[in-house]
């Protein structure tokens, strides 16, 4: 095999075990947040805060106008987390609001957190890697909805 080919391949197979490693990582926590969940059931936000209600999660939806989402209390921002060092949050936002969790969250040394597709741009992918948060931050496409009980399922 061409050197340059198996170089690529293990530069790929490391990339791929960071994401399992960050996906393990982020399902491990003891609580969680979403940030992006709305009284609209259809958005993926809600999809999401549902899917923690299902698994018996300890979860805090973030909004800034609702009292309360789900039968859950919120909170604001995630500066009102109660422990944000043992929290990982699902963030589905869009790009510009994504940036802004993104600093909050480095600020507040959250353990991990797991964008939605959809939640990031070129902005937020340039913002994780120049703040050195790849192993912290799951981006680029996967949804917890599609692969949150493998990973659980991992862990046992």
């Amino acid at each position: 095999m061409h050197p340059l080919i198996q170089h690529l391949r293990a530069h790929l197979h490391r990339i791929m075990a960071t994401q399992a490693d960050v996906k393990k990582k982020f399902l491990s926590a003891p609580k969680y947040a979403v940030v992006g969940a709305s009284k609209d059931q259809t958005k993926f936000g809600t999809k999401v805060l549902k899917w923690y209600q299902a698994r018996n999660k300890d979860v805090t939806p973030l909004h800034p106008k609702e009292d309360e989402l789900e039968g859950l209390k919120t909170l604001r921002t995630l500066a009102d987390l109660p422990s944000p060092t043992e929290t990982s949050v699902s963030v589905i936002t869009p790009s510009k609001i994504t940036l802004g969790i993104l600093e909050q969250a480095k600020a507040l040394n959250v353990p991990a957190l797991w964008l939605q597709p959809g939640a990031e741009d070129e902005n937020v992918v340039k913002y994780i890697k120049e703040n050195g948060l790849e192993n912290k931050v799951i981006y680029g496409g996967p949804c917890i909805l599609v692969e949150g009980d493998s990973v659980i399922r991992s862990l046992l």
